[in-house]
């Protein structure tokens, strides 16, 4: 009687285990179908009641695209003494991650606002632009989403002509989490001439022409970088490094942050690190014990230093009778 009673349980907990399981299995296909896979966008976003109240400073505006004859939105954080000083200030660009707009990285803004108020850093202007979801930060081949055109060409000069910005590589940082980081990453290393400071935080680093490589003629016709081996080229951030390292060592700093537990972007991640190694690029690498893929919990890990990368790059990169 007892070991059947025994088995029966066991049976019992056999169940309502593959039942858990399966609930599980269900909830993470759930949440994976919901990840954006194909480029999109809402040009200007709006926010999510929980991004209704802006940070102190901040505002929600638009500017007007010419190479997609729209208005996108952004958002910008000017620091306490912009209103009532004539000084230039320099600005960090914070790339949202994939499925996000303008408003993702409020809590950034939070965060260095209140690390101004408090004395830790200096004053500086912050810019959240609207990448789109899936785009990666480059220009799409069919035109449609010419994300890193309208960053480079068009957001960048609109915010040093409306702003009193450091309009130089001196006082430009870029930054980002996931598909912010990855596009962060790859700009950094197109355009060393125009940041003095990258962050990236959990960017994957895929090399681009491995996949251009192995996919048939009709799979490439269909991915965001069409079938053209060149446009592949000019974007797979491995030959980009290799083709402007003396250039990088010159005027970028790198930070690269990852977690031990963030499977899906580690990897990558350290094959861009020892690919810096190896070509003699300094830079400051780092893995985080046991953390996931989480950005709020990377930040809020790391609060009290989060900025400091950038504030000591703006510092080396200013002229030396400045500093």
């Amino acid at each position: 009687m007892i070991h059947k009673t025994n088995s029966t349980l066991l049976v019992l907990l056999i169940t309502i285990s593959v039942i858990l399981i399966s609930n599980s299995a269900s909830s993470a296909q759930e949440k994976k179908k919901k990840r954006p896979t194909t480029p999109s966008i809402q040009w200007i976003s709006q926010p999510k009641p929980s991004q209704a109240s802006l940070p102190p400073n901040t505002q929600h505006l638009d500017f007007q695209s010419k190479l997609v004859n729209q208005n996108i939105g952004y958002c910008i954080y000017l620091p306490p003494s912009y209103s009532t000083s004539q000084k230039r200030y320099p600005v960090i660009y914070t790339l949202h991650g994939n499925g996000g707009n303008e408003f993702t990285c409020l809590d950034s803004i939070a965060l260095l606002h209140q690390g101004i108020e408090s004395g830790k850093w200096p004053e500086m202007i912050m810019v959240l632009p609207n990448g789109g979801r899936s785009t990666f930060y480059k220009n799409s081949a069919d035109g449609k989403f010419p994300i890193e055109s309208i960053f480079m060409d068009e957001l960048i000069p609109f915010i040093d002509s409306n702003y009193r910005t450091i309009a130089s590589r001196e006082g430009r940082c870029i930054e980002g989490f996931s598909m912010g980081g990855r596009g962060a990453t790859r700009l950094a290393m197109k355009h060393p001439h125009l940041f003095c400071s990258l962050f990236c935080q959990a960017g994957n680093v895929p090399r681009l022409l491995d996949t251009f490589d192995a996919a048939t003629q009709e799979e490439r016709e269909t991915m965001l970088l069409g079938d053209q081996r060149k446009t592949w080229e000019a974007d797979d951030v491995y030959a980009v490094t290799q083709k402007n390292k003396d250039k990088i060592k010159k005027n970028v700093r790198i930070k690269i942050a990852c977690g031990t537990a963030d499977a899906g972007h580690l990897l990558t991640i350290r094959d861009f690190h020892q690919h810096l190694t190896q070509l003699g690029i300094d830079h400051t690498y780092l893995e985080i014990e046991q953390l996931g893929h989480k950005r709020t919990q990377m930040m809020s890990t790391f609060a009290s230093s989060w900025f400091d990368y950038h504030v000591e790059s703006l510092k080396l990169a200013r002229p030396t009778r400045q500093r």
